[in-house]
């Protein structure tokens, strides 16, 4: 939900298929342009979901679940806003920080909600924040090999 690169690619790849002329031997197909939103879908599932499975992996709720998801949304996009005072990646290092962040408050919140003990919601929010960030590599795993696919695509 923080890194929007996976769908900047998807992007340049339909602007070089769609704007490059024919003659500049440039040609990405459409079977490929179906793969890399494929590949783009996948990694935002994947990253959503992450911090979910991370909190249930350690025996949270569903509501903490929920929340996690919920929270790391919220925390991408304040951290986007908020950002780290890093000149250029700032923004990008804040979105990552607090979306990790809100998925941890999240997975705590919603099981002091459903009534576990502090050392217990804690825990399962750490599983909610490493799971969030888990995601997040694989997130970008999945924008690595668009790009590995968009170059095979210009150079083929």
């Amino acid at each position: 939900m923080g890194l929007p690169g996976n769908w900047g690619l998807l992007a340049l790849a339909g602007a070089l298929a769609y704007f490059v002329p024919n003659s500049m031997l440039i040609d990405i197909e459409t079977p490929t342009m179906v793969a890399l939103f494929g590949i783009a879908i996948v990694g935002e599932i994947v990253e959503l979901i992450a911090g979910a499975a991370g909190a249930k992996q350690l025996g949270g709720s569903r509501r903490a679940s929920a929340l996690a998801v919920l929270g790391s949304v919220v925390g991408a996009i304040a951290g986007i806003f908020v950002g780290v005072p890093i000149p250029v990646v700032g923004s990008l290092i804040g979105a990552l920080m607090f979306g990790g962040l809100g998925a941890f408050g999240g997975a705590v919140i919603g099981e002091r909600w459903a009534g576990k003990e502090w050392d217990v919601s804690i825990r399962i929010g750490w599983g909610a924040l490493w799971g969030k960030l888990l995601g997040t590599v694989l997130k970008t795993i999945c924008g690595t090999a668009m790009l590995a696919l968009i170059l095979y695509a210009v150079w083929t």
